[in-house]
């Protein structure tokens, strides 16, 4: 049997339609129903004529990533989707349900990452392969069937799950492109959110491509020395170049540019740090997201801030005019939090164990 045509392959599934002399309509009956309904594929295959849905089934792959472990936070309102790529690789998504009501999913662009953060545990575990369009995507789609049940769908989309996004960028443009499609998910570029650890040239090329998808920075220190001592990547693009690079995407883009700030005791967490970030930041539209650390293994020498620490930090920020928030981190008791995604099987099945037996 030949190798079934992803969904997601818009060549090959025009060919299919061609075949089965199927009109561009009903074509796009079937991808609403399953992108923009998450109704599944059974019940998307059946807005298809009757002579062409067995071979829809037969010959077209819906979900290029398998499902394997979901493990639901007991604190809060996280769930964590771990996925299998057809090369057996494992990568991670995490549903955040907040208490506005609004659900937010962080969805990965790579299994590892090469940025080999101090701080963050996808790092430690290298980078192994981009992940396709289909296997970005497919994190979205999976993710709002799980949810459907709850009334609830995927309001905003980050790109902060593993992986550094501008690393596949050709490849992130591609599911860009199909979320804000009205022939694809139909998903509001103001609702996408891309975080990177700082690429000028591929930050200021998305900013144009698409002035209304948010990024973010990851900064965590405007001393360079510290910065390239957390972020391998810094040594690479100093401070100078990413204020540049700031100042010009808010020139093009009317969104305000976030800014990441994890709070690493004795790091970058004083108030003289705080002074120093604020003074870098002075003139630009931006958000200032404090980030409590998670902690990891393989840094042992890393430390959270204390939340006293990080209040009086974010009173020095908004002191000095800045927009200012501490971000609430949820999942923490499952290993989702901000920087805790790795690829750890055994850790996961221990989680789901315990999970249904507490």
């Amino acid at each position: 049997m030949s190798e079934k045509i992803s969904l997601y392959d818009t060549a090959g599934i025009d060919s299919l339609r061609r075949e089965l002399a199927l009109d561009p309509h009903q074509l796009h009956r079937l991808r609403t129903a399953f992108w923009k309904k998450s109704a599944g594929a059974e019940a998307a295959i059946a807005e298809l004529p009757a002579m062409a849905q067995a071979t829809v089934a037969d010959r077209v792959e819906f979900h290029p990533l398998t499902l394997d472990v979901r493990l639901d936070s007991q604190e809060d309102g996280a769930t964590k989707l771990v996925f299998v790529t057809k090369n057996n690789q494992r990568i991670e998504s995490v549903l955040l349900r907040a208490g506005t009501g609004r659900t937010a999913l962080c969805i990965s662009s790579q299994v590892g990452c090469a940025a080999n953060c101090d701080f963050c545990a996808t790092g430690k575990m290298g980078f192994h392969a981009n992940l396709t369009t289909g296997e970005i995507l497919d994190q979205v789609v999976q993710a709002n069937e799980q949810i459907r049940g709850e009334d609830r769908s995927v309001r905003n989309i980050v790109l902060m799950g593993m992986g550094e996004p501008f690393h596949n960028e050709a490849t992130v443009y591609e599911v860009i492109d199909t979320l804000i499609s009205g022939r694809g998910f139909n998903h509001p570029a103001s609702r996408i959110l891309i975080s990177t650890v700082g690429i000028p040239e591929a930050m200021l090329r998305c900013g144009r491509r698409y002035p209304s998808v948010n990024i973010a920075i990851s900064l965590h220190s405007v001393r360079q020395e510290v910065r390239e001592q957390i972020i391998p990547l810094a040594r690479k693009y100093p401070l100078g170049e990413l204020r540049r690079t700031i100042v010009e995407l808010n020139s093009i883009q009317p969104s305000t540019v976030m800014v990441e700030y994890l709070m690493l005791a004795s790091v970058n967490d004083s108030l003289e740090d705080a002074a120093e970030l604020a003074e870098f930041l002075d003139g630009l539209r931006v958000h200032v997201n404090l980030i409590p650390y998670n902690a990891i293994e393989g840094a042992p020498h890393l430390t959270g801030s204390s939340r006293e620490v990080r209040d009086a930090f974010a009173n020095s920020l908004k002191s000095a005019g800045l927009t200012t928030t501490i971000r609430y981190s949820m999942g923490a008791d499952i290993e989702a939090a901000c920087g805790q995604l790795v690829q750890k099987l055994e850790r996961q099945r221990k989680q789901v164990s315990s999970s249904r037996t507490s």
